[in-house]
């Protein structure tokens, strides 16, 4: 995923998109690799494009593509690809029966959000109508929550994936310190799965809560029920 805009790495908006995606996509069978985050750069937007196209099956873009000067996604998308990028009948006509519908001016800004890059697949928005586009493997979304949602359902549709990514949480009582050596074997014994450790401190005590992901529920299972055997709770807790 590359997440796109200055007010993400200013702070002045938290990404909520990045969680939408990593949810929808473990659901489908997906797993999300990687995620980075650009600021509102032709060359550092170019650049990231390109390096995580070349990597990855598919690419999930948010952010960039609205109607002010500092939505330059989809110019970039179209650098990035070396294609033509103009106002597209189809995307026009969209925007333009929405807005006549509302009785608001089709302004030049607004029409901006109709250009998409030749070669481009358009993507439906049902919120408001602007749409997003894929081109190759990478899939152009708009950063708004709402509308970045709904686009990811329409390109969901479109992409096979696999059994979907299940997950088990034990918690144990125990310092990471004085579970990694057993923790570890247990790793090497169910290499199938993925194992975490999230520590936590609770009312002065270290403690923390293993998480098995796999898509197999008997195996999960198995992997906990050993992992509470060789860590049973403590008296009192």
């Amino acid at each position: 995923m590359l997440v796109i805009g200055d007010e993400i790495l200013s702070g002045r908006t938290r990404d909520a998109n990045m969680h939408h995606l990593a949810g929808r996509l473990t659901e489908k069978g997906v797993t999300l690799r990687e995620v980075r985050v650009v600021s509102d750069d032709a060359d550092a937007i170019i650049a990231a494009v390109n390096a995580l196209r070349a990597s990855h099956d598919h690419v999930f873009t948010s952010g960039g593509i609205g109607p002010t000067h500092d939505d330059i996604t989809a110019d970039c998308i179209a650098a990035a690809f070396g294609a033509p990028i103009d106002v597209r009948e189809d995307a026009r006509a969209l925007l333009a029966a929405h807005y006549a519908a509302r009785d608001m001016p089709f302004n030049t800004a607004r029409q901006r959000m109709a250009r998409i890059p030749d070669g481009a697949t358009l993507i439906d928005n049902p919120v408001s109508v602007a749409p997003g586009f894929s081109l190759g493997n990478v899939h152009v979304m708009a950063g708004v929550p709402k509308v970045f949602t709904a686009m990811v359902e329409s390109v969901l549709a479109t992409i096979d994936g696999g059994a979907p990514l299940l997950s088990v949480s034990v918690r144990v009582d125990r310092g990471e310190g004085e579970i990694a050596g057993p923790l570890a074997a247990l790793a090497a014994r169910f290499d199938d799965l993925s194992i975490g450790s999230y520590p936590f401190v609770q009312d002065g005590a270290y403690g923390a809560n293993i998480v098995f992901r796999g898509t197999g529920q008997s195996r999960l299972e198995e992997a906990a029920e050993a992992l509470r055997a060789s860590f049973p709770a403590k008296e009192g807790t």
